[in-house]
């Protein structure tokens, strides 16, 4: 038995020209960008995002004969499979799906955060996710198309500040790796996206514009702290999905230590859980947090 008659070649090229493309999160930073590069490449886009007029108004930028643009929160199954549906409705068949939408929480330790907060990213960053791959996953089965999920670099550096978000992400990660294994054999491909700092407003107003941030930010090796924009990630998404990749990860600084985090990872721990700097540094976070929370 020939096993890549089960596990079709990664270099098996996914042409895109006149091919149907799902963007969730598209209303948007790396969503938006990866509206407009899978549109470049010839495809007709769906624009979903929770935010209805972000969503058609990146349609109108890629053009109403190209793209058009729904509302749905990711969170809601039903929801997600009706915009699906309308996708069948208006081009009768979908090709590739990027599961990109995402949220970031509001800094905070998991002892001084809200579970509320945590409950929330966890549900846009993983179940939304999983909703997008249920409603999508029978029609790329009749395309033999693609699947991307939008995971990040956070899935395998130390949770510290927001754990919620790398936990969901590496969540999302093994998400991935599950969609890839159980639909190769019937020939959908599936990769895992992974981002180090991607240069948007929240980025600046997390990292440059909040001295915690900025000081937590200076605690990674300096190739860690590049960043890329998001028509970069864009790009880096898009070419992943024409080459039917496993993973994609940019800056390139940060494939090394996905690679290695095996080994780097249980030396990072017992050298953070003594870092002095790091410990001043929760201090300081679990007291704006409760501060604020006094104020209300």
């Amino acid at each position: 038995m020939n096993p890549l008659k089960f596990f079709p070649p990664g270099s098996r090229r996914l042409e895109l020209d006149e091919k149907v493309a799902l963007v969730t999160g598209g209303g948007n930073g790396i969503g938006r960008e990866t509206a407009h590069s899978l549109a470049a490449r010839g495809c007709f886009v769906a624009v979903l995002d929770a935010d209805e007029a972000a969503a058609k108004q990146v349609a109108t930028e890629v053009g109403e004969h190209r793209a058009v643009g729904v509302a749905a929160d990711v969170r809601d199954r039903d929801a997600v499979a009706e915009a699906v549906r309308m996708v069948l409705r208006r081009w009768g068949r979908l090709d590739v799906v990027v599961a990109n939408a995402g949220v970031t929480p509001e800094p905070a330790t998991v002892r001084v955060g809200d579970p509320t907060d945590f409950e929330r990213v966890v549900s846009v960053n993983l179940f939304g996710v999983l909703n997008t791959a249920k409603a999508t996953v029978e029609p790329l089965l009749h395309s033999r198309g693609h699947i991307a999920v939008v995971a990040s670099a956070a899935a395998f550096c130390p949770p510290v500040g927001g754990s919620s978000y790398m936990v969901s992400k590496a969540a999302v990660e093994q998400l991935g790796r599950a969609l890839r294994l159980e639909l190769a054999p019937h020939g959908v491909t599936a990769t895992v996206c992974y981002f180090g700092v991607v240069d948007t407003r929240l980025a600046h107003a997390t990292l440059d514009r909040d001295p915690l941030g900025e000081a937590l930010n200076a605690m990674l090796p300096s190739p860690l702290r590049g960043r890329i924009t998001a028509h970069e990630a864009a790009q880096a998404v898009v070419t992943a999905v024409e080459r039917r990749r496993a993973r994609t990860t940019a800056p390139a600084a940060w494939e090394p230590v996905s690679l290695l985090r095996g080994l780097l990872n249980p030396a990072l721990d017992r050298l953070l859980v003594r870092d002095t700097r790091l410990h001043t540094l929760i201090r300081e976070l679990e007291d704006r947090v409760l501060r604020s929370r006094c104020s209300r």
